[in-house]
């Protein structure tokens, strides 16, 4: 019987699968320049790197995360080095506070194609908690201003200022919540769109140096 995969275990595979993928040869995807192909192709390809190894729940990426259980519950997102960015589903203006409410394995790669091979060097691999989900200057500014002794209209007119997605009513929640818990500090960059666009320049270059950021580099 397979061992059941755990967040460590997670982590050490990945690392191990980024050395190992980028010394193959991806024949199939000589030529191709859509990232979102890429992606799905890495994606798949760690799913069953995982799935050969381990026991574990394996979701669908249009239905939701990746890897859903509720001990793992990690979404899996590649990116190009040349803007190393992603989308995630919009579920409210609080994942931006508060976090995306899951994990992100981060695979950023560089693809150089010859007329006979394709090869993918994976530069960074980073694993970021749920806790550190969240837009980084947001949430520094909300810490600065609870520390500064802000009440609920100094955070509802920062909220406005920042174009939070939402309405009075979201504002009014979203305050009261603020202040009743003090938000953690996130590090991604998370731009507002009919889905969040999640920025990772910042996360991949922390080097370990953030409990909840785990960085692999080559």
């Amino acid at each position: 019987m397979k061992p059941m995969l755990t967040i460590s275990l997670l982590k050490e595979e990945a690392r191990l699968f980024c050395e190992q993928t980028s010394r193959e040869n991806h024949r199939s995807l000589i030529g191709v320049t859509d990232g979102k192909a890429v992606g799905t192709y890495v994606e798949h390809k760690f799913q069953n790197y995982l799935a050969n190894k381990y026991t574990l729940a394996i979701g669908s990426s249009a239905k939701g995360i990746d890897l859903p259980s509720d001990d793992i519950q990690t979404d899996i997102k590649v990116t190009s080095i040349t803007q190393p960015q992603s989308s995630c589903p919009f579920k409210n203006a609080r994942q931006k506070i508060f976090g995306l409410g899951y994990n992100l394995l981060v695979f950023v790669y560089e693809k150089r194609d010859t007329a006979d091979s394709c090869t993918l060097h994976f530069t960074h691999c980073t694993f970021i908690d749920k806790s550190r989900t969240a837009d980084f200057t947001i949430t520094r500014r909300l810490r600065e201003m609870i520390d500064d002794g802000a009440n609920k209209e100094d955070i509802i007119g920062f909220l406005e200022d920042k174009n939070v997605p939402g309405d009075e009513i979201v504002y009014n929640d979203l305050a009261d919540e603020i202040l009743s818990h003090k938000p953690t500090q996130g590090y991604l960059t998370i731009s507002n769109a009919l889905q969040w666009r999640l920025q990772y320049a910042r996360v991949i270059g922390l080097h370990n140096t953030v409990n909840g950021v785990t960085n692999y580099e080559w």
